[in-house]
C-alpha cells in the first residue's frame, strides 16, 4: 500500500514552533508522515503521543516509525477523547497539539469500506472498523427518512440535488437495500443525469464525479465528523501548556467555518491567532501532492494566563 503524502508539512512544523525536547499530540496520527517530521524537529528527547481511532492505521503507523518508537506513545481512540488521552499518556507538558482532518486515500480506498465509489464495495464508510454498535452508511441510507437524508447531503456537503437525491434513496430501497458503492454512485449519477437532461447510460467521465458530495456527508454523519470537531477545540486548547500551539488542517468549508469561528470566539481571552487567513500550499506542493489544493491550516497559540 502506498503511503499517504501529509499536507503542508513545513508550514505545521514552523507553526508548531518545535524545538528540540518540545512534547506534542498528533490526533489524527494516519500512516505517520506529519509525526515523523515532528519527531525529527523535537529530537533527541521530545515525546509524541499518535493518535488514531483505526487500528490498521495504529500498525501502519509503528512500522513507519519504528526509529521513533521509544518517544511515541501510540494510542488507538477517537481524538474527541484528548484529555483522557493525554491524562494517560503521562506526557506532560504539551507544547504542541495537530489535528488533520483529511483522510488517507491510500489508507481508507484500499480497506473495502466504501469510502471511495471507484470500487463496488460495502457501503461501511466507519474509520473504527470493528465497531458494531456504530451505524454503517447502509444503516443510514435505508433507516432514516427522506427528510434526515436531504439535511445530511444539505447540511453536511452542500449537495445542490439533496432533495431529489433523497428521493431517489427512499424511492429505490422499496425494493432493495441499497449496500454497495456502486449502487449509490448510480442512484446519485441517475439523478444528475436527470436534471441535466441527460440520457446518457454511461459512467461519468471527466470533472469531479456526481457521487462525491453524498459520499462525503454520509462519511461526515456515520462517524459524526462535525460534532467530534466541536468537542475536541476547546479540549485541546485547555490541554496545552501557556504558549502552546494547536495547528487545524481542514479540508472543506464546514468543517473550516468551524474552526474559524470558534477561535475568533475565544481570540485575545484564552488564544492568539498567529494567521489571520489560513495558511495554503505553495505551487511547488500543488504539483507533487494536488490532494493539498483544498487544505487549509489555522494556527493558534495559547495566551499565558496572568
Amino acid at each position: 500500500m502506498q503511503r499517504h503524502i501529509p499536507v503542508l508539512v513545513g508550514e505545521v512544523i514552523d507553526g508548531l514552533n518545535l524545538k528540540p525536547g518540545t512534547n506534542a499530540v498528533d490526533c489524527t496520527l494516519g500512516d505517520g508522515g506529519h509525526a515523523e517530521a515532528i519527531l525529527e524537529k523535537t529530537a533527541p528527547n521530545g515525546k509524541l503521543v499518535g493518535v488514531d481511532a483505526d487500528v490498521e492505521s495504529i500498525l501502519r503507523a509503528k512500522r513507519n516509525l519504528y526509529r521513533y518508537e521509544d518517544r511515541v506513545i501510540f494510542v488507538r481512540d477517537n481524538f474527541q477523547n484528548i484529555k483522557k488521552i493525554i491524562a494517560e499518556s503521562k506526557v506532560a507538558p504539551i507544547h504542541a497539539i495537530l489535528i488533520d482532518l483529511g483522510w488517507s486515500t491510500p489508507q481508507f480506498a484500499e480497506r473495502g469500506r466504501g469510502f471511495s465509489f471507484e470500487k463496488d464495495e460495502p457501503l461501511d464508510m466507519r474509520y473504527e472498523s470493528g465497531r458494531e454498535e456504530h451505524e454503517t452508511a447502509s444503516d443510514i441510507l435505508n433507516n432514516y427518512n427522506q427528510e434526515e437524508l436531504e439535511k445530511i447531503l444539505k447540511n453536511f456537503a452542500e449537495e445542490k440535488f439533496h432533495k431529489e437525491i433523497a428521493e431517489s434513496i427512499v424511492e429505490e430501497r422499496k425494493s432493495k437495500k441499497i449496500e454497495t458503492t456502486k449502487e449509490l454512485a448510480e442512484i446519485v449519477l441517475k439523478v444528475y443525469r436527470r436534471k441535466l437532461n441527460s440520457d446518457k447510460e454511461i459512467p461519468w467521465i471527466g470533472g469531479i464525479h456526481p457521487a462525491t458530495q453524498t459520499f462525503q456527508a454520509l462519511r461526515i454523519a456515520v462517524n459524526k465528523e462535525l460534532e467530534v470537531l466541536k468537542k475536541v477545540l476547546p479540549d485541546a486548547i485547555e490541554a496545552l501548556t501557556p504558549g502552546g500551539r494547536l495547528a487545524v488542517i481542514s479540508f472543506h468549508s464546514l468543517e473550516d467555518r468551524i474552526v474559524k469561528q470558534y477561535f475568533k470566539k475565544i481570540e485575545n481571552k484564552e488564544i492568539t491567532l498567529l494567521n489571520k487567513k489560513p495558511i495554503i500550499a505553495g505551487e511547488e506542493e500543488l504539483r507533487e501532492n494536488p490532494r493539498a489544493r483544498s487544505a487549509k491550516l489555522r494556527i493558534v497559540e495559547k495566551i499565558n494566563q496572568v
